[in-house]
């Protein structure tokens, strides 16, 4: 960073055991930093012939494994060393990422060739990518569990205006709490969080992030439209979620009254 002059971009790359959520959060606690450059998003890179042993390696403790952490805060997944696989290992290998990050792209290539345009600029952690998104969150579905202690992607939607102060509750108490219990009384763990949402009295779309415990909210340019109805839309990569749970839980919080929440919830559902 002493060079001088200014770079154009600045690819980072970690270790095959690091934590790529580590790395994110630099750029939001660390003011300083973020005035020079900004984050673009996050490229994983699974090898075809190995990567499926890597997802199913099973971690002490019902830890998450290295690379299922990787896949499922990737932005971009690169499925590397295809001619090495047949084609039914290699789309086992995508089904298993799939199920892991429904909301990622995957990229297919042979000795990591792959065109610079569709890993450079990807804007995904900023709000120009609220255009994009917009359009993907639609497309996103809620997956199954493949793998033992698999990671999934959850998706869902509700019409109407969040209020701000009890948005940021709903996702503290998942991010930062991790009160939030399934069916099965396992607590919701959220490794990346993703959504456009509508907040009261602001025209404008705003882009939800968040990598583990930090999360920001930011304005889109995205105007809503007046004659259709607002739609909040939200994407979790987690363990332990419940898709049905998560969506009363947000209506229960952000949108409706504390009389609603008893409608649809125990006691103990999430705890204090």
């Amino acid at each position: 960073m002493q060079k001088k002059g200014k770079f154009d971009y600045i690819l980072l790359e970690t270790t095959g055991l690091a934590d790529p959520g580590a790395v994110a959060s630099m750029f939001w606690v660390d003011a300083e930093l973020g005035v020079d450059i900004y984050l673009d998003g996050i490229i994983t890179v699974v090898d075809s012939k190995y990567g499926l042993k890597h997802l199913e390696e099973e971690k002490p403790d019902g830890l998450i494994n290295e690379a299922s952490r990787q896949v499922a805060l990737a932005d971009i997944i690169i499925i590397n060393k295809t001619d090495l696989v047949s084609e039914e290992d290699l789309s086992k290998l995508r089904t298993a990422i799939r199920s892991i990050n429904g909301l990622g792209k995957i990229l297919e290539t042979q000795r990591s060739r792959v065109h610079l345009a569709n890993v450079l600029d990807l804007h995904a952690f900023d709000s120009l990518s609220g255009v994009s998104l917009q359009k993907k969150l639609q497309h996103v579905p809620t997956t199954q569990p493949h793998l033992d202690q698999s990671i999934i992607t959850v998706t869902f939607e509700v019409q109407g205006n969040a209020k701000e102060e009890s948005l940021n509750v709903f996702i503290q108490n998942l991010l930062w709490e991790r009160n939030v219990r399934n069916k099965d009384d396992n607590y919701m763990e959220v490794i990346r969080l993703k959504g456009l949402v509508s907040i009261k009295d602001k025209p404008k779309q705003v882009i939800v992030q968040g990598v583990h415990e930090l999360y920001d909210l930011e304005e889109t340019p995205l105007s809503w439209n007046n004659d259709t109805e607002r739609t909040n839309r939200l994407v979790l990569i987690g363990r332990n979620l419940d898709k049905e749970i998560l969506r009363q839980l947000f209506i229960a919080t952000v949108m409706e009254t504390e009389k609603r929440w008893t409608t649809h919830f125990k006691e103990d559902q999430v705890c204090p």
